[in-house]
């Protein structure tokens, strides 16, 4: 599994050109899954994401997590994630996984942040759509499980 995590002050996504879900200051989460990640996986990510400490402090330092401003997480499926562009100009996604093992997977994300951070939104897996954001920073922390 492998998490984007973008530092936003504001962020939404659209559908057929509606926006369907908007945050302000949190964290935008583009969440890629493969074929052998487990909830094990999602579990470890999920506490690193939600103590990761990527917001300024009093003294400007690094010390401060979503939870403790109380901030609003974007989630995203984004299987491109796994693309393989080693051979060739077409990229594999071999390492994706498949849409019902991932759909699974990322739902049970989902429910678990909704269960830590009181604003979690969230685009609609497998649908085409338009992502915008304003990164605040720029912040970009990409984890890996």
């Amino acid at each position: 599994m492998k998490l984007v995590i973008q530092r936003v002050s504001e962020a939404n996504v659209k559908v057929n050109n509606e926006e369907i879900s908007k945050i302000g200051k949190g964290y935008l989460v583009l969440i890629g899954i493969n074929n052998s990640d487990t909830k094990s996986n999602a579990d470890y990510l999920i506490n690193k994401l939600t103590k990761l400490r990527l917001f300024e402090d009093e003294n400007d330092k690094l010390n401060l997590s979503i939870k403790d401003i109380e901030g609003e997480l974007l989630l995203v499926s984004q299987f491109t994630l796994y693309a393989d562009c080693s051979h060739g100009n077409r990229p594999s996604f071999k390492e994706a996984a498949k849409a019902d093992y991932a759909k699974d997977i990322y739902s049970y994300f989902v429910e678990q942040c909704k269960s830590i951070i009181p604003v979690v939104k969230e685009g609609i897996f497998g649908s085409y759509m338009q992502v915008s954001l304003t990164n605040d920073g720029p912040a970009t922390i990409i984890i890996e499980k």
